[in-house]
């Protein structure tokens, strides 16, 4: 009876440390109960970032790899990829406007974002001027008979196109200057330094960045990163001219470089105040991890206009 009674202890004081051990688990889960909520345990966060790399990383890679292909497949390929993009931008500028209280002309706006890289390439720059006119008859004679426009409708159904798509028709004339190699290369050095620029002003700002370059417009950005991303560009147009793409000189290099990415940061904070003015995160959803289209080509608008004058008055054009 003795060893039956010690042994029914033993159980007890074991069930009781059982208990014990269950509501430690317990008191401990619950503690972190808010913080499995709110994403912010461990796991979670390593989960999460992971997730987002990957997705970041793969769409991405389909953006790039359709603007490569083309690049190499020719003039019309590349001058459609461009009027593709300008429509998407320009639709994605005009959601921001109607978040905004706007009512722009989608129609004859969007109309004209395809229209200008595709009469750019066919008939040269000198064309755009009239792509703009017929734009600007257009959204008048739409004013007039329309009661309900305003002249701020007005301005942003004609600011769309020229902001979003008519500088991508300077991308599409970089490539339409040679037919060739040279021509496909050198329109690639353009887009790239671009796409090193993003890169290591995101590394760079990322690990290094301390001295915020516009905190009420972009918190994110710093002057450290601004410096990094100019490496970049100084990196990729360094490699072109010495591997002599298209005849281009060190010179000409250093100074595409430095005014292409100065612009291109332009460009990056011009489309971050239009979002913030309408209370807007990102352009659109096209591009996960990233964003809209407008937000991945944002750089390009302003840096390819820059490139594009740059090497025309470099004689490259």
């Amino acid at each position: 009876m003795k060893d039956k009674g010690q042994s029914n202890r033993k159980a007890e004081g074991g069930s009781v440390g059982l208990d014990k051990s269950i509501d430690k688990l317990e008191i401990r889960r619950d503690s972190k109960e808010e913080r499995r909520v709110a994403g912010m345990l461990k796991g979670q966060r390593v989960r999460g970032w992971t997730e987002k790399l990957l997705t970041r990383t793969m769409s991405g890679a389909i953006y790039v790899l359709a603007i490569i292909v083309c690049l190499f497949w020719g003039i019309l390929p590349t001058a459609a990829l461009m009027a593709a993009m300008g429509w998407l931008c320009c639709s994605e500028f005009f959601r921001i406007c109607r978040m905004a209280g706007r009512m722009p002309n989608e129609f004859v706006g969007l109309t004209a974002a395809i229209a200008y890289p595709i009469i750019a390439t066919l008939y040269g720059i000198d064309m755009l001027l009239a792509v703009t006119c017929v734009l600007v008859l257009l959204v008048a004679v739409w004013y007039v008979f329309n009661p309900r426009a305003n002249i701020a409708d007005v301005a942003v159904s004609v600011f769309g196109p020229v902001y979003s798509s008519m500088p991508l028709s300077c991308v599409a004339m970089i490539r339409s200057s040679d037919p060739g190699l040279n021509g496909a290369l050198l329109t690639l050095c353009v887009i790239g330094a671009l796409w090193a620029e993003d890169s290591f002003a995101y590394l760079i700002g990322s690990s290094l960045g301390r001295h915020k370059m516009a905190p009420r417009i972009s918190p994110n950005k710093s002057w450290e990163g601004f410096f990094g991303g100019i490496l970049g560009a100084l990196l990729i147009w360094s490699v072109a001219a010495l591997a002599g793409v298209a005849g281009l000189s060190w010179q000409l290099a250093l100074v595409i470089a430095l005014l292409e990415g100065f612009f291109a940061v332009v460009g990056d904070l011009f489309e971050s105040r239009i979002k913030r003015g309408a209370g807007v995160k990102d352009s659109g959803n096209l591009l996960p991890g990233h964003g809209g289209l407008l937000d991945r080509a944002d750089s390009m608008l302003f840096g390819g206009v820059v490139a594009y004058f740059v090497l025309l008055l470099g004689g490259l054009l």
